[in-house]
């Protein structure tokens, strides 16, 4: 019995995914293509994609919104529990891993419920917002640029309905968050979120260590 978190060594993690991990052979094939790319580090680990992937389920999602696709797992993972009216909008840049993502949601099935948006994230939220998208969203989901982080969350917190969920990545951030007076702007941003979030009283609040931080924020 333990009354904190377990570390978890490279044998108790293999084992996490041998008992829980229902990873189709689909899924795999594009995470183990992403991981030969050099921004492999980019990727999620499988776990979170199962995790997303009930998140949408658990809150009977129809509406999501992604910031930061890469070579497109986490939104396969998403649109593959979303209802067949569904829809999943991803946010992201121009590069060569574009089309790596739609041919792995082409060959899913699932092309047409993702819209894909190449220009900055905060351009396509800002617009949604001018289309008077507030409120029409159940679950954001936001691993993109960290410098940023702070200002994904105001927008996530418009485009949101009340219930919806704001999922973050990366905010244990490799333990860079414990640096006092750090050079790097992504830390200093990851840093003032998480500062930010455990004072809102916008949101109800959960940082989950699984991968590199995630956390879970529930608009009031």
């Amino acid at each position: 019995m333990t009354a904190r978190t377990l570390n978890l060594d490279d044998s108790l993690y293999q084992y996490l995914l041998d008992v829980s991990l229902r990873e189709t052979p689909l899924l795999k094939r594009l995470r183990d293509e992403t991981q030969a790319l050099p921004m492999a580090r980019w990727q999620i680990a499988p776990e979170q994609g199962q995790f997303l992937a009930l998140l949408v389920k658990l809150t009977g999602a129809r509406r999501l919104l992604e910031v930061g696709t890469f070579t497109g797992y986490s939104a396969l993972c998403m649109a593959s529990a979303l209802p067949e009216d569904g829809s999943l909008i991803c946010c992201d840049i121009p590069g060569d891993y574009n089309a790596t993502a739609r041919r792995y949601w082409q060959e899913a099935g699932l092309a047409g419920r993702i819209d894909l948006r190449l220009v900055p994230a905060l351009e396509t939220l800002a617009e949604l917002e001018r289309q008077g998208q507030g409120g029409q969203f159940d679950l954001i989901f936001i691993d993109a640029d960290k410098a940023n982080y702070p200002s994904y969350l105001e927008h996530a917190l418009r485009l949101l309905r009340v219930g919806g969920l704001a999922v973050f990545d990366n905010t244990l951030w490799s333990g860079r968050v414990l640096e006092e007076n750090s050079e790097s702007a992504d830390t200093r941003a990851i840093q003032a979120l998480n500062r930010a979030l455990k004072d809102d009283l916008r949101v109800d609040l959960s940082l989950l260590p699984i991968g590199d931080g995630l956390t879970l924020c529930r608009k009031r």
